[in-house]
């Protein structure tokens, strides 16, 4: 009777212990560790269709000045800034706002206007962000 009851406990425990070295499923599957605060190049742009992405240089930046970009703050302020030389060569000008992350998605509200993107790839030196309506924005480091 003895080595019944410790051949179940042994068995309890084996069994326990494959259950809890699963992977972990939190909900938050494809979700990454890596820091999303930081300042973000703007590198590429572009759209998909279907399953084709078209990505390109960033029209938006001007040549010949910095890039425009993105910094992502920690307390969860946002700053845009934007190289322009319609007026004067490499004008600078900023935009405030404010942004959250919920699991994969970035949403920025900037100058009152809500943008909510997908985040498709985020790694150390790459942000990699998707629209709803298929439009891309691919940022750097």
């Amino acid at each position: 009777m003895k080595n019944r009851s410790i051949l179940l406990a042994l068995a309890l425990s084996i069994g326990l212990f494959t259950v809890s070295c699963n992977n972990d499923d939190d909900g938050n599957q494809g979700e990454t560790i890596v820091p999303l605060a930081g300042k973000w190049e703007i590198s590429k742009v572009g759209t998909t269709t279907g399953a084709t992405e078209t990505l390109t240089d960033a029209p938006q930046n001007q040549s010949g000045c910095s890039k425009d970009y993105m910094d992502l703050k920690v307390d969860n302020t946002v700053i845009e800034g934007d190289y322009d030389s319609t007026i004067a060569p490499c004008s600078f000008t900023t935009d405030e706002g404010i942004y959250s992350r919920s699991h994969n998605n970035l949403t920025r509200v900037v100058d009152g206007v809500t943008t909510v993107q997908d985040i498709v790839n985020l790694t150390i030196h790459e942000l990699k962000l998707k629209e709803a309506n298929g439009n891309i924005e691919i940022y750097t480091r």
